[in-house]
C-alpha cells in the first residue's frame, strides 16, 4: 500500500500541540478503517500523520523520511508487530506505541520487552489515543535546557592574576599577594565591571555592613580603594590601572582576560 500523509489544516504551525515544529507520526494497520480512526484524532491534534500496512511499506517510511513516533498493530499480514517492533528498536531510537486487540497482561508484557513504550488495546478512546501520544513524547522528546556558561575561575589584566577558587591575587612576577575580604571583594567587583565607571555608593555596597552612602562613609571607599592601589602597585598620581574619575567615581581601565 502507498503510503499517505494527512495534516490538520485548521492549525497553524505555532499552534500545533504546543511544539516548536510539526512532529510527524507513522500508523502501521492493514486495517484501513482502523487507520483513519487512529489518523483523525491525531491530525486534529496538530501531528502530521503518515501510514503505512506492512512492514515494507513501515520500512519504506522509516528510510525516506523523519518520524517522531510509530503507532504499530501487532496482528499484521506478513511480519507482525511484534517482530517489526523488534527490527525497529534495533536499528532506530524511535518511540512506538502498540495498538492491538491483544488485551491480556502477557500481551502487554510481551509488547513492553520488546522494546515497546507503550500498548494501548483496541477498542479505543481517541481522546486516550492523543493523551497517550503526548505523554510518550514528553517523556522521550524532552527540552534541553540552556545550559549555563560555567563560571570563570580567574582574571589576568595587565600581568596580574585574581584566582576565584583560591580568591588569591598573584602579581606580573608570580608571587602572591594577600588581600583582606573587603579588598578581594572590591577588586573582584572592578574586574567584573572593567572599563565602567563605578560610583563610590555602589563600592560601599560590597562592604559586610554598607554604610549610608553620606560624605564620611564615601571617604571611607576612597579608603579602601586606596589600600586596594597599594597590593597593586598603582600609583594614585598617577594611576594606570584603577583611575579617579572626578565626581563620579572609579573605573578599572584595563583589558580583562577571564578563564
Amino acid at each position: 500500500m502507498i503510503t499517505s500523509v494527512v495534516r490538520n489544516p485548521t492549525q497553524g504551525a505555532e499552534q500545533r500541540s504546543g511544539y516548536a515544529t510539526q512532529q510527524t507520526l507513522l500508523i502501521v494497520d492493514d486495517d484501513g478503517e482502523i487507520r483513519s480512526l487512529v489518523t483523525e484524532p491525531l491530525a486534529k491534534a496538530g501531528y502530521l500523520v503518515r501510514t503505512a500496512s506492512d512492514g515494507p511499506s513501515m520500512f519504506a517510511v522509516l528510510n525516506s523520511s523523519p518520524v517522531d513516533l510509530v503507532v504499530l498493530d501487532l496482528n499484521l499480514v506478513g511480519e507482525d508487530g511484534l517482530s517489526l517492533c523488534r527490527r525497529c528498536r534495533s536499528q532506530r531510537n524511535i518511540p512506538i506505541i502498540m495498538l492491538t486487540a491483544r488485551g491480556e497482561p502477557v500481551d502487554r508484557v510481551i509488547g513492553l520487552e520488546v522494546g515497546a513504550d507503550d500498548y494501548i488495546t483496541k477498542p479505543f478512546d481517541p481522546r486516550e489515543l492523543v493523551a497517550r501520544v503526548r505523554s510518550v513524547m514528553r517523556r522521550v522528546y524532552v527540552p534541553l535546557e540552556p545550559q549555563e556558561p560555567a563560571p570563570p575561575k580567574k582574571a589576568t589584566f595587565q600581568g596580574w592574576t585574581l584566582d576565584f577558587r583560591s580568591r588569591r591575587l598573584t602579581d606580573p612576577g608570580g608571587r602572591v599577594v594577600m588581600l583582606s575580604g573587603n579588598e578581594y571583594s572590591l577588586l573582584k567587583f572592578l574586574v567584573e565591571h572593567a572599563n565602567e565607571v563605578l560610583t563610590r555608593e555602589q563600592l560601599l555596597m560590597l562592604a559586610p555592613h554598607p554604610a549610608a552612602t553620606d560624605g564620611s562613609a564615601q571617604r571611607v571607599a576612597d579608603l579602601q580603594v586606596s589600600r586596594l592601589r597599594q597590593k597593586l602597585n598603582d600609583d594614585a598620581r598617577a594611576s594606570q590601572l584603577i583611575m579617579t574619575v572626578r565626581g563620579q567615581g572609579y573605573v578599572l581601565a584595563s583589558a580583562v582576560t577571564f578563564e
